[in-house]
């Protein structure tokens, strides 16, 4: 029995939260770069180290992914991700379809 529509609705990615995701919706402040790691360059993936000078957060990736603003990315998220912080914030581990990135 579901007795709170709301949230509800909430858990199952119907309604946007802010809270839960971390994420606004508008166009976030973004700077990234490619993963110093990444040595295939044949792969359709490649790596990239994200910051958002904005003061979002990503709690979830499937909702930053479907941010379609994010310039257009084709974010992986089949694929693990990580955070990590420093003294310019949080950075963030992707994978994101390489053509994508000329968007």
């Amino acid at each position: 029995m579901i007795d709170d529509l709301d949230e509800y609705a909430k858990a199952h990615g119907i309604k946007h939260d802010v809270q839960r995701t971390g994420l606004a919706e508008y166009v976030h402040q973004v700077r990234w770069t490619q993963s110093d790691d990444e040595q295939n360059p044949r792969s359709p993936y490649i790596g990239i180290e994200v910051v958002l000078d904005c003061g979002c957060k990503i709690e979830s990736l499937f909702v930053f992914a479907e941010q379609r603003e994010q310039k257009g990315w084709a974010v992986a998220t089949s694929v693990g991700w990580s955070r990590w912080g420093g003294p310019e914030g949080t950075t963030y581990s992707l994978r994101v379809r390489r053509k994508s990135l000329a968007s």
